[in-house]
């Protein structure tokens, strides 16, 4: 199962809900449309926050931001 997931929380719920949860976040971001992306360090924590968060997942595709990594010589 994917560590990855949409929420149609704000960011600052999502990150708070975890932390109450005692799960792990990986990467964390809003997303343009509104709502945010979790990547969870664990499947484990990912299927737990599925199920606490099921009325807000968002299903299908959605927009993101474009991510620029910076490269270190």
């Amino acid at each position: 199962m994917s560590r990855a997931m949409n929420i149609g929380l704000p960011e600052a719920d999502v990150a708070a809900i975890c932390q109450k949860a005692g799960v792990r976040i990986s990467d964390i971001e809003t997303l343009p449309s509104g709502g945010t992306h979790l990547v969870c360090v664990t499947s484990e924590g990912a299927e737990d926050m599925r199920g606490k968060l099921k009325g807000h997942l968002i299903e299908g595709r959605v927009k993101r931001f474009a991510f620029y990594h910076l490269r270190h010589s």
